[in-house]
C-alpha cells in the first residue's frame, strides 16, 4: 500500500510555522498580535523572515535604546519613544553588528527589507490606537542601486548540459557518484533552463505534475496559486529520461504524492542540493561568474524576450505580478530596446527621402 505523504508545500508551511513560535518566544508578548493581524496577507515565509528581523531589531533596541531591559521586555510605550532617528541609528547599525556569537552585516537590500518589517509592525499598533505615534514613517528606504544582471551565454548553457550529461570537467570524486545523478541532474538544468521556473516549484514537483500528452505541468507559485506551464520536447526528452529511470530502481520508495525529484537517499531533494548542484556544473563552464537556480531563471527570461520581444509573456510564465518587475530583473530587455531604435531617426536626408 502506497504511503501517504503530505504535500512538500503543507510541510514547509508547518515547519515555518514551528520557526515562528520558536522565536516568538524570544519577543514581547505583543508581537504575537502582530503576527495574527497580518496573517490573513502574507504568506509563512513572509512571517518567518518578519520574525527574523524582528529579533535583531529588539536586540538593537535592547542594547542601544532600553539598555536596562531585555527584548522581551520592551513595551508598546517604549515602542512609542523610538524615533525616527533611533531608525536611522538602527539602519547604520546593521552595516556591521552582532547577533549572539556571529558578527554580521547588511547590503542595502537587507537594510531596506528590515526597514519594512520595523515600518510593519509601528504601523499595525498604530493603526490600532495601542501606540500613539509612528515615526518610522519619517524614515526613507534606502536607496537601492541595480544588480549586476548574471545570466549564461548560448555557449555556456550547452556545456553546463553536456557537462552534467557526460561528466567533463568533474573531479575524481564528483565522478565517482555521476553514473547515479546524471541523468537527474541533467533533468533538473533542463527543466531549469527550458521553463524558468523557481527552485522552491521545481523541488516541489511530484510525478503527477507531468504531463507528457500536451508537454505541461503544474508548478505552486509564490503565495500558493497554482499554474500550468509548458516545455518543450527537449525538456520532455530529459524529464522522460528521468522517470524512466526510476522506473527501475526498486529502492524508490512507493508514496502519494511522490517527489518528482529525489535525493541519493531517495529523500525529495532539498532546496539547498539543488543549490549546490547548480554550483557545481556552474563552476566548471563559467568559473568566474556566480550561477545560481535564479541565474539560470534570468537566462531563461532573457532567451525568452529574445524569441518572442514580448515582456508580458516573458511575466507571465515566470509568475511576476507586476512586469516591471521582470524589467528590473532582465535589463537585458531595456537594453536590447534601446539598440533596437538607434537608427530610427536620421539626422541627414538622402535622395530617397526626398522622393
Amino acid at each position: 500500500m502506497a504511503k501517504k505523504s503530505v504535500n512538500y508545500y503543507q510541510e514547509r508551511n508547518l515547519h515555518n510555522l514551528e520557526r515562528i513560535d520558536a522565536l516568538l518566544e524570544e519577543l514581547p508578548d505583543y508581537c504575537e498580535d502582530f503576527f495574527r493581524g497580518v496573517e490573513t496577507r502574507t504568506s509563512t515565509l513572509t512571517r518567518l523572515n518578519y520574525a527574523y528581523d524582528l529579533r535583531i531589531f529588539y536586540d538593537f533596541l535592547s542594547k542601544r535604546r532600553f539598555k536596562s531591559k531585555a527584548p522581551k521586555e520592551i513595551t508598546l510605550e517604549d515602542l512609542e519613544q523610538v524615533t525616527d532617528t533611533d531608525i536611522e541609528i538602527f539602519l547604520s547599525y546593521l552595516s556591521h553588528y552582532t547577533f549572539g556569537d556571529k558578527s554580521l552585516s547588511c547590503d542595502e537590500r537587507a537594510k531596506a527589507r528590515k526597514l519594512s518589517t520595523v515600518r510593519s509592525l509601528f504601523k499595525y499598533f498604530f493603526n490600532k490606537g495601542l501606540i500613539g505615534v509612528n515615526n518610522t514613517a519619517k524614515v526613507p528606504t534606502p536607496k537601492l542601486h541595480d544588480k549586476e544582471i548574471i545570466r549564461l551565454d548560448d555557449n555556456e548553457i550547452d556545456e553546463m548540459l553536456n557537462t552534467a550529461e557526460f561528466g567533463n570537467g568533474l573531479s575524481h570524486h564528483a565522478i565517482a557518484y555521476h553514473d547515479r545523478t546524471m541523468v537527474r541532474d541533467t533533468a533538473i538544468l533542463t527543466l531549469f533552463l527550458g521553463t524558468g521556473i523557481r527552485i522552491s516549484e521545481l523541488v516541489g514537483l511530484n510525478n503527477e505534475s507531468i504531463n507528457f500528452d500536451n508537454n505541461s505541468f503544474i508548478v505552486t507559485r509564490k503565495g500558493g496559486n497554482q499554474a500550468i506551464l509548458y516545455f518543450s520536447d527537449e525538456v520532455a526528452d530529459a524529464l522522460a529520461a528521468y522517470m524512466e529511470q526510476k522506473k527501475g530502481d526498486p529502492k524508490i520508495p512507493k508514496e502519494s504524492p511522490a517527489p518528482l525529484f529525489l535525493s541519493m537517499q531517495y529523500k525529495r531533494i532539498t532546496v539547498r542540493a539543488v543549490e549546490n548542484l547548480v554550483k557545481k556544473y556552474a563552476k566548471i563552464v563559467t568559473p568566474l561568474k556566480k550561477i545560481t537556480p535564479h541565474k539560470l531563471r534570468s537566462t531563461y527570461g532573457t532567451a525568452l524576450y529574445h524569441e518572442t520581444r514580448d515582456i508580458y509573456i516573458v511575466a507571465d510564465v515566470l509568475g511576476h505580478k507586476d512586469v516591471n518587475t521582470t524589467r528590473k530583473h532582465y535589463a537585458a530587455i531595456t537594453e536590447d530596446n534601446r539598440r533596437s531604435v538607434a537608427g530610427k531617426v536620421k539626422l541627414h536626408r538622402s535622395e530617397e527621402d526626398d522622393d
